[in-house]
């Protein structure tokens, strides 16, 4: 079984893009894949690297961390706020990056996606939050790539769910990170066996 650890980078109860990680979560099930849904991205103090020692380092970043570690594959969901992806979710970059060398990221694979009020659906942010996973050592999945534009209007009286065009989209993606993991413990396998 597949575990793939969905991080959404909006704090509202109502956000669309929490709606589409739990539209992700029932998606996942029909495909053998368990999507935990990580609800702690608030709680995990703005990084600094003063606290961040194996003597001082928070206890919701160490948490935050493991559930990374534990993960096979990371699906992360993304509004866009000011052209950019939230202060949330970048912090959330940020603890998960370290310790430097050692990121509970690396090489693990992950995919992007999101919605938003405007009409290109959140892609600045989508383009900045894989470049910062990047940068902090995941393998970033470039395709496929879902960036839903109109999230008031699309979904004001529709849950994402009930949106074939969205459905299908989450399924494509859910089986991209699904083959990722698979390949990386093939190499893995084939590595280890060398």
């Amino acid at each position: 079984m597949t575990r793939i650890l969905t991080i959404v980078g909006s704090l509202r109860a109502g956000s669309t893009n929490l709606q589409l990680a739990h539209t992700a979560q029932e998606l996942g099930a029909q495909q053998d894949l368990t999507i935990e849904l990580y609800q702690g991205i608030a709680e995990l103090p703005f990084y600094n690297e003063d606290v961040d020692t194996p003597e001082t380092v928070p206890a919701e970043a160490e948490a935050f961390r493991e559930a990374i570690t534990v993960a096979d594959a990371v699906l992360v969901f993304t509004p866009e706020y000011n052209g950019t992806m939230p202060a949330v979710l970048k912090n959330a970059v940020d603890w998960a990056s370290r310790p430097f060398g050692a990121s509970a990221l690396l090489g693990k694979p992950l995919v992007v996606a999101g919605s938003a009020f405007g009409q290109y659906g959140g892609v600045w942010a989508q383009d900045e939050a894989r470049k910062a996973f990047g940068i902090a050592g995941a393998s970033v999945l470039a395709d496929p790539s879902v960036a839903i534009p109109g999230s008031l209007q699309r979904f004001a009286e529709n849950h994402p769910r009930n949106d074939d065009e969205v459905t299908e989209q989450l399924r494509s993606l859910l089986v991209a990170l699904k083959i990722a993991v698979e390949n990386k413990e093939q190499v893995q396998e084939a590595t280890a066996a060398v």
